[in-house]
């Protein structure tokens, strides 16, 4: 049973006291047992049941929750390197979809890709992902977009689930393009997400959540709103893709239905701001994929006056934001967003958990909660995020065992 000493910040990050509170405690320790926090405090005043505890030292460092990365599409086939040139000379995200690339080219790629394939790829993202402090992925279907290859994906996120110490978080996405061969019947598709995918993924239950592209080019409010509702029958938690390129009512529809979160908003109205405060959906910043597809970021600084929580994500996928190097978003969130490092910092560990309905156990540094935590090498999030590095997790504990240590290498 190991207790971390000599900590010079820690960053519980409880969820009260809004975006910018992250509780720090100086001179810090944090004790667990098996895959549980037992005890978080200053080091001065470790309680005795304590004592006999296997010191671990922290070097004086920073210490915050592992980071949540609550937005990802973690299994797909091929890569799409080709689409990155084309942005840089002025294509957009729609000039691509349109000539065969963006969405429906990963499609064609991950059909071609066997379970273990996807599993083997996928896996080793998570073993990186770590190495930067994270902890929890939420990962999401939505490249077979046909019954037998999005169970496919969800598949080997559950066999992650059970074979990675990360904690895996699994979303079905049916409804994130029209595929070819459904192509002038989109009705005949959206029928097939209704009545054969949704009943499909609940009955091996394979996801959490149901998320839904709404966007023009993708699909309408009144069709997402027909899927978002069935899933909900089926037990399935709404998610939404919400207001990306154009203000198509995401964030209200979002709201109408008390979706876990509206996920990229760059585009989203006042009025889905206030409706969002109202229904209490977690906003989701991706700048990522803000800064791929060369789109205005989101102002978060709206949201959180607003009274919106607002947490911060890759969006990992092989096209719009090819990376899964959560601390950058964060440091995007921060000079793109207009959020401040305590604020990202908050919107990558707890208020991601709120996202994922995951709160209660995940997210923060607390007694009781997952012992899932990083150390990393920076005095303070602000200098952390300010003196931005490839990498400073010197140190990553999920569920209570070492995933990542400097000292291994």
């Amino acid at each position: 049973m190991p207790i971390l000493k000599n900590i010079g910040f820690l960053a519980t990050c409880k969820e009260e006291g809004g975006q910018g509170a992250i509780h720090p405690i100086r001179n810090a320790a944090v004790a667990w047992k098996e895959e549980t926090i037992q005890w978080a405090g200053k080091e001065t005043n470790i309680p005795d049941t304590y004592a006999e505890y296997e010191p671990v030292d922290a070097g004086g460092k920073m210490v915050i929750p592992g980071l949540i990365d609550c937005h990802t599409h973690l299994a797909f086939g091929g890569w799409r390197s080709d689409e990155f040139t084309m942005r840089v000379k002025g294509k957009s995200y729609l000039d691509i979809a349109k000539t065969g690339g963006g969405i429906l080219s990963t499609v064609r790629g991950t059909r071609n890709a066997s379970e273990e394939e996807l599993y083997k790829k996928a896996s080793s993202f998570l073993e990186k992902m770590s190495a930067l402090g994270v902890t929890t992925v939420e990962c999401k279907s939505g490249y077979g977009l046909s019954v037998k290859e999005e169970l496919k994906i969800l598949r080997v996120y559950r066999r992650l689930s059970e074979t990675h110490p990360m904690h895996i978080v699994s979303t079905f996405l049916g409804a994130h393009a029209i595929p070819p061969e459904y192509e002038g019947d989109r009705e005949g598709y959206i029928d097939l997400v209704i009545e054969e995918m949704i009943p499909a993924v609940s009955g091996e239950d394979l996801a959490e959540f149901c998320d839904v592209f709404t966007e023009e080019s993708a699909f309408s409010v009144r069709e997402s709103r027909r899927i978002l509702f069935a899933a909900q029958v089926a037990g399935l938690t709404p998610k939404i893709h919400a207001d990306q390129l154009t203000s198509c009512g995401g964030g209200e529809l979002a709201a109408e239905l008390k979706a876990a979160s509206a996920d990229h908003l760059e585009k989203i109205s006042d009025n889905g701001i206030e409706a969002m405060a109202d229904a209490g959906v977690v906003g989701v910043m991706l700048p990522l994929a803000s800064l791929y597809t060369q789109e205005k970021p989101l102002n978060c600084r709206k949201l959180v006056e607003g009274g919106v929580k607002v947490a911060v994500a890759t969006d990992f996928n092989p096209g719009s934001a090819p990376s899964y190097n959560l601390p950058l978003a964060m440091m995007l969130s921060c000079n793109q967003g207009r959020l401040t490092p305590e604020e990202a910092l908050k919107g990558a560990t707890i208020y991601a958990a709120k996202a994922l309905n995951r709160d209660h156990e995940l997210g923060s540094i607390e007694k009781g909660k997952s012992a899932d935590f990083a150390v990393i090498n920076a005095p303070n999030p602000n200098f952390w995020i300010y003196h931005f590095q490839p990498n400073d997790c010197i140190m990553t504990v999920s569920k209570g065992e070492v995933t990542h240590s400097e000292d291994r290498k």
